[in-house]
Parts: structure tokens; C-alpha cells; sequence
């Protein structure tokens, strides 16, 4: 006898009747018409006339904002920079522009009033900082003496030296 399991070993037996009388009803049950599933609601509307006179208190509702007022005022903030830059452009656009039909002259007559404004401008703000810088002098009414002490420590074979500066 062999000791090997076969599925003839372990199905239970069934008649050929039988068998094709169960593919039948497993085949009915699958391919039966089912009625459809009911819907589920996602949204309700309340289709009832709102009272035209009355005295009800409105009801309170909860302020949550999507985003914090700190990022509100930086997005418009944002939009305000970009706007301002947008209009920038359109006129160092529409500056260009004009340099592109002028002539060689015009063109270094109007780099050269640029180049002006820009140093003007340099030489203002130079004079600025320099003006805002304080002055401080520092006077010693005594004798000055720096100490100075050296330790260097070299220990091992392939140890590094390490030197230390004490004041």
C-alpha cells in the first residue's frame, strides 16, 4: 500500500449524479441575479421652510480656520510681492524695449545715467554706515603686561603634540 495521499484519498466519494447535480447549484447560486445594494447617503438636505418671522437665537458656530493667521498674512503678503514684482518687470520690460530700438549712443548715454544713479546711490549708502559706525577709543592709564605660558603635551608612539596657549 502506498503511503502517499492523493485528493481521491481525502474528497469525499460522490456519484457522478450527484457531483454534476452540485456544479449545478454552485453555478446557479453564482451567476443568480442579486438585487442591488441600497445606496449609502453621503450628504442630507433639509428641504423645510425656514420660519419667516420667529424669534430664535442664531445658532453659535465654531470659528476653525484651515490655516493659522500667521500663513493667511504671509500668502498675501506673497501675493502683494509678486504683484509689485510683476509690474516691476513689465517696466524694466518695457524700458528694454525702448533700449532695443535706440541707437548705439542712446543705448550708452542711458547705461551710462544708470551707472551714475547706481554710484550715487553706493556712495550714499557708504556714507551712511560710516556715519552710523561709533568711535571708541580705549585709554589705559597704566602699565600693560601679557603673560604668556606655553604646555605642550606629547605622549605615545604616534601621538600628535598638542600645544596649549594660557593667558
Amino acid at each position: 500500500m502506498s503511503e502517499t495521499n492523493t485528493p481521491a484519498d481525502w474528497w469525499p466519494r460522490m456519484s457522478d449524479e450527484a457531483a454534476n447535480a452540485e456544479a449545478r447549484r454552485i453555478i446557479d447560486d453564482v451567476y443568480r441575479p442579486t438585487p442591488p445594494p441600497t445606496p449609502i447617503l453621503t450628504s442630507y438636505r433639509d428641504d423645510t421652510e425656514p420660519p419667516s418671522v420667529g424669534d430664535a437665537p442664531p445658532a453659535w458656530q465654531d470659528d476653525r480656520r484651515i490655516v493659522p493667521a500667521w500663513a493667511a498674512g504671509t500668502a498675501v503678503a506673497s501675493i502683494g510681492i509678486g504683484a509689485g514684482t510683476t509690474g516691476i518687470g513689465c517696466g524694466i520690460w518695457l524700458v528694454l524695449k525702448g533700449f532695443a530700438s535706440m541707437s548705439v549712443t542712446g543705448v550708452v548715454c542711458m547705461g551710462v545715467l544708470f551707472s551714475g544713479i547706481a554710484f550715487a546711490a553706493l556712495s550714499i549708502g557708504a556714507a551712511f554706515s560710516r556715519a552710523r559706525r561709533s568711535v571708541s577709543r580705549a585709554v589705559y592709564t597704566g602699565p600693560v603686561t601679557k603673560n604668556t605660558h606655553v604646555t605642550t603635551h606629547t605622549r605615545g608612539a604616534f601621538a600628535r603634540s598638542h600645544t596649549h596657549l594660557h593667558n
